[in-house]
């Protein structure tokens, strides 16, 4: 082999080399960009436990975090209506089997899996906002269901539903 083509052959195991690692550094830097299931093999999942208005564990021990949804703290001060919104998250998906529904990111800087979640035709994260559990989480890269999010969270603030007329404004 001429020194050309040892040099072509080089260069071509460079390259392929070289996306291989890029295509590994990218997909560790940008983290979730291309969401992915939790499981291939299925959707539904049992809620083992509700953490508090946006977060929930199902079987496996995963947590889940609400896509779109800002719902009161309840961890250290308690923010208001914070109580509330997590006892109408239980309400809405403990112990019950919920789909998982996948979008622009798989997690958040805490690992939690970021999800929009369905009991039965229920979106649980548009309905936490409609009732004025919640309000619109615009810091994420959620676009599936912004829309209703959003006019959920209209309708709310208009009928002064929940925390829109028990806490101070939150926006």
């Amino acid at each position: 082999m001429g020194p050309v083509r040892r040099q072509l052959g080089f260069l071509v195991v460079g390259i392929a080399i070289g996306l291989v690692l890029g295509l590994l550094v990218g997909r560790a830097f940008w983290g979730g960009l291309v969401a992915e299931p939790v499981e291939t093999s299925r959707e539904f999942y049992r809620v083992l436990r509700v953490i508090d208005g946006d977060t929930i564990v199902i079987e496996g021990g995963e947590h889940v975090r609400y896509l779109g949804v800002d719902a009161p703290e309840t961890q250290g001060t308690a923010e208001c209506y914070g109580r509330e919104a997590t006892e109408r998250n239980r309400q809405l998906v403990e112990g019950k089997r919920v789909r998982l529904e996948a979008d622009r990111r798989d997690r958040d800087r805490y690992g939690r899996l970021l999800r929009w979640v369905w009991v039965e035709d229920t979106l649980v994260n548009e309905q936490l906002i409609r009732e004025g559990y919640a309000t619109v989480y615009r810091a994420e890269p959620a676009a599936k269901y912004m829309n209703r999010l959003l006019a959920a969270e209209a309708e709310a603030r208009s009928s002064g539903a929940g925390l829109w007329s028990a806490c101070r404004p939150r926006h």
